[in-house]
Formats: structure tokens, C-alpha cells, sequence
């Protein structure tokens, strides 16, 4: 098992998803934005958050998981 995964200890990087899985179920947009910035994933995430919030949290997870 790897010491590492993106030349930042296990724990940062653990701590760092923890932190945008809980910005994702708070504010989606959010979420993605750190994630990914301004890509077609956050207009989309945006445009699933208006349609429903539940959509939007769903898809944010998913767009941060993915990484």
C-alpha cells in the first residue's frame, strides 16, 4: 500500500476529500468548483442543483469521488 498518492500523504489527501464531500453536500456548485474549477462539471452541477438539490449533491460526490 502506497505511503502516498499525489506526493501528498495518505491522511492530507483523506483529509482533503473529507473536506469537499462535505462542501459537496452543503453547497454542490461548491464542491465541484474546488474539484475541478470552471469546467462543463460545474455548470452542469449548477444547473442540477437548480433543478433539484438532491440531483446536484449526487452529482458532486460523484465528480469528486471519480478523482
Amino acid at each position: 500500500m502506497p505511503d502516498s498518492v499525489d506526493g501528498r500523504p495518505r491522511s492530507d489527501t483523506m483529509m482533503s476529500d473529507l473536506i469537499k464531500i462535505l462542501l459537496a453536500v452543503l453547497l454542490p456548485p461548491v464542491g465541484v468548483l474546488v474539484e475541478v474549477g470552471l469546467t462543463k462539471h460545474f455548470w452542469i452541477n449548477v444547473l442540477l442543483t437548480i433543478l433539484g438539490y438532491i440531483p446536484g449533491i449526487v452529482h458532486a460526490v460523484w465528480v469528486i469521488a471519480r478523482r
